[in-house]
């Protein structure tokens, strides 16, 4: 699975954060270091276990662990309408 910010959608970096806005309701999402750091992989192309096995390598979690928070994240942005699956 590979995920894409929807067309409405702009992403603004900071160090470790990011934040979303969703230009047609106007609502910002914030994502802290480590909701960024998974979409960021997103965004550039990897896969769901590789993402899982990045986080369990750079964050004292497991990569079942990561696995489930990844699963948490891209839910929430799914239902937030922020980004697209693609196949």
């Amino acid at each position: 699975m590979r995920l894409a910010l929807r067309s409405d959608v702009s992403a603004t970096d900071g160090d470790l954060d990011m934040v979303l806005l969703h230009e047609c309701t106007g609502r910002y999402w914030y994502l802290n270091a480590t909701g960024a750091f998974i979409l960021r992989l997103f965004l550039n192309g990897s896969e769901r276990t590789e993402i899982a096995r990045s986080m369990a390598d750079r964050f004292p979690v497991s990569v079942e662990e990561a696995s489930e928070d990844i699963e948490k994240l891209v839910s929430s942005l799914c239902t937030a309408d922020l980004v697209r699956v693609k196949a």
